[in-house]
């Protein structure tokens, strides 16, 4: 394992295997190298082909964390910024769920990204099911500051998720619910890399009009159909995009799905 720092001095700790091109491996919301292993594994299968990196974002797993910033949104920017620097200067971008999101803002705020995979984001475009509210930032930062933990999960979860509330009891007795309550202070940056574009409101992707790197969005045949729905919209709002769907894949994709076609993409 190796460590990089962003520009507000936070260390990020990162893995490398595999030689070639530079690719970096984006986790969504609460996942890091030691709890979703997904990364890893799709890692594994790529190695042969490119030099692969997985980073833990900050605060969760091995990185570190500022508890006195207040710019989360340009911090996870910041972070990536650093990885890719520390990838020789230039990588292509594989993000999954909100790390889809954060790998086409980096894309867009002219980061050297030379092409992006997205599995996933979750735009939200369609009426199918209800707008994170408003204030879903501030709630998750609220609760996080008063030490109620569980309580920022539960609003991830059900608020951004889309997880019915009675299912929540069950959750708290699962053995990842300690593993959720370590990185609950995170789940805000997620919320700040998603901003309008999980609003019901089409028109919010039309910040990514401009994004011209060449692009392929994927997403699993069997996944939520809002996330879908969301998927197809944003492959026709990016000028470069190619759409590829994975038969019998959800939201959780299997590392041996995703991956030939990563190869064939980024090669």
């Amino acid at each position: 394992m190796s460590t990089v720092r962003s520009s507000d001095g936070t260390e990020l700790d990162y893995s490398q295997v595999g030689s070639g091109p530079a690719v970096i491996l984006i986790d969504g919301a609460t996942g890091f190298r030691a709890f979703n292993q997904t990364g890893n594994q799709v890692a594994e299968l790529l190695a042969g082909s490119f030099t692969v990196y997985t980073y833990d974002r900050r605060g969760r797993g091995e990185s570190g964390w500022n508890d006195a910033s207040t710019t989360p949104f340009d911090d996870e920017l910041a972070d990536l910024g650093a990885m890719i620097g520390a990838a020789g200067g230039s990588a292509a971008l594989c993000g999954f769920s909100s790390g889809a999101a954060l790998a086409l803002e980096g894309a867009r705020a002219g980061l050297p990204v030379t092409k992006l995979a997205l599995y996933e984001p979750p735009f939200i475009v369609s009426g199918d099911r209800p707008p994170l509210p408003d204030d879903y930032v501030e709630q998750l930062q609220a609760a996080t500051a008063e030490g109620r933990r569980g309580d920022a999960v539960k609003i991830f979860m059900t608020k951004a998720v889309g997880l019915p509330e009675e299912y929540l009891a069950g959750m708290e007795q699962s053995p990842f619910w300690p593993t959720m309550l370590d990185v609950a202070h995170t789940i805000a940056n997620d919320g700040a890399v998603m901003g309008r574009t999980m609003s019901g409101d089409l028109a919010a992707l039309d910040r990514y009009t401009d994004v011209a790197t060449e692009t392929l969005v994927i997403y699993g045949d069997q996944t939520d159909a809002s996330i879908i729905d969301g998927d197809q919209a944003i492959a026709k709002v990016l000028p470069n995009a190619t759409l590829e769907v994975l038969p019998g894949q959800t939201h959780d994709v299997a590392a041996d799905a995703i991956s030939p076609v990563l190869l064939r993409f980024f090669s």
